[in-house]
């Protein structure tokens, strides 16, 4: 998504939170990528233990096992996202001053009043037209970041018509969920023009809890078709962990993601009855047991510990303290340049793209806070599926095989900055250093050798 969908996220909040992932556009080119052949070479038998285990020395040898034009190949694509992430926020700035600068939001805003008196029914009239211009605006950026970019580095399996078929879809999705949520921030904005912005936060956050229970059932089968994994030991073995860490799951579901991409995930999604544990066929195909085992124990561990709550509570914070500086830089810039805008106040739609503006720009210098704080919970979840599923090597594995599209040893500031997850190095690290406390096990005798 560009930087105006992730002002969007949060002035009416991005719109599959974190429980799902929209695909963008595509392109009628390669109908099939090429993939990048990684040296995962199995692990023998650890038949006589060693008595100790170095975890900086085996995090080392696992990590050369990526090297040349792999890993050359991994930090490009992953480094490319640090110029983007200032690209999209400029172009989402620029964006907004051409409906301003131009009068466009003005004759919107203009066409929505003649349509209606109401001015709660004006707003999702100018949303709707903001919406698709905005989308059309930033389409060029879209197709060479959701299409050409990921194909250029062997990332999609999508043509040009199916990935335009699914931004189509995640279009419409957006268009509904902004009319609604923007129609509601802006009915709080004229019953509250002082203290909207604190109100516009819980509703951003509330938003964010329905996204939450409803998307694993109503908005991922519009991108990508569910069904139960078949019969196996591998999905006794996975229900068997979830029961035993309480997890309400009957079934487990592998969805067809390998239409769009090569990447292989999980998660367990949704709350209030609508929990469902879900593989990509990727994984069923790239993964090893251990490594299924691994990632599920992983994803598993955001359901037990809660993570959903953590991040509605600690994002919801972060937004209202977005929320109070779109308030302060709005007032700002409409003392400054509202004449010639012709945006009157605050509750006028025709500001949005002043809000937009502002929210994008919080974004961008909140970057560091909002990765962190996803971060966190997911070093969480990583040592919760190490002692769930007690799968070391396969976790460091696994880690490898993410490097097609995440950079596996980046320097300390990169990984404050710049990602949401931790790195290979780190998740490596993590893993031999659970292992280390865990030579003596009798399942960890019997497990894999890791390499020193």
């Amino acid at each position: 998504m560009t930087r105006s969908a992730g002002a969007l996220l949060l002035i009416l909040v991005a719109l599959f939170g974190f429980g799902a992932a929209c695909p963008s556009f595509a392109q009628a080119v390669p109908s099939r990528a090429p993939t990048i052949a990684l040296d995962v070479r199995p692990l023998p038998s650890m038949d006589n233990p060693v008595v100790a285990l170095n975890p900086e020395k085996a995090t080392d040898a696992y990590l050369a096992r990526i090297s040349g034009k792999a890993r050359a190949r991994s930090d490009a694509y992953f480094e490319g996202g640090y110029v983007l992430l200032v690209v999209d926020t400029i172009y989402a700035i620029a964006v907004s001053a051409l409906l301003l600068f131009r009068r466009i939001s003005t004759w919107m805003r203009n066409l929505a009043q003649r349509t209606t008196r109401s001015r709660f029914l004006q707003v999702p009239i100018y949303v709707a037209q903001y919406t698709a211009l905005t989308t059309v605006l930033t389409a060029p950026l879209q197709i060479y970041q959701g299409f050409y970019r990921e194909h250029a580095f062997g990332l999609s399996n999508q043509n040009f018509g199916q990935w335009l078929g699914d931004a189509a879809t995640a279009f419409l999705v957006s268009l509904v969920a902004t009319m609604i949520i923007l129609s509601l921030i802006y009915a709080a904005i004229r019953a509250t023009p002082l203290h909207w912005w604190k109100w516009g936060a819980a509703i951003a956050v509330l938003y964010l809890v329905v996204a939450f229970v409803i998307s694993p059932v109503a908005i991922a089968p519009l991108f990508n078709h569910y069904r139960p994994l078949p019969e196996s030991s591998i999905k006794h073995d996975i229900l068997s962990m979830a029961h035993a860490n309480g997890i309400p799951a009957t079934n487990i579901y592998e969805f067809d993601a390998s239409r769009q991409s090569n990447r292989i995930s999980a998660n367990v999604s949704g709350f209030l009855g609508t929990t469902r544990i879900s593989m990509t066929d990727n994984l069923m195909t790239k993964g090893a047991p251990n490594e299924i085992k691994a990632i599920l124990g992983h994803e598993m561990g955001h359901y037990v510990l809660n993570h959903q709550a953590l991040l509605v509570t600690w994002i919801g914070l972060l937004w209202l303290v977005g929320f109070a500086f779109v308030n302060w830089l709005f007032g700002v810039l409409v003392r400054a340049f509202g004449e010639r805008w012709d945006v009157r106040s605050i509750d006028d739609p025709a500001g949005l793209p002043v809000l937009v503006a502002a929210a994008t720009l919080f974004l961008f210098l909140a970057t560091p806070v909002e990765n962190t704080i996803v971060r966190t919970v997911e070093t969480q979840a990583d040592m919760f599926g190490l002692n769930a599923a007690r799968q070391p090597d396969g976790f460091a594995t696994s880690a490898l095989k993410l490097s097609t599209y995440r950079k596996l040893d980046p320097s300390p500031l990169e990984e404050f900055v710049f990602y949401d997850h931790p790195s290979g190095r780190t998740r490596i690290h993590t893993a031999m250093r659970w292992k280390a406390e865990h030579l003596n096990d009798p399942d960890i005798k019997t497990g894999p050798v890791s390499p020193q």
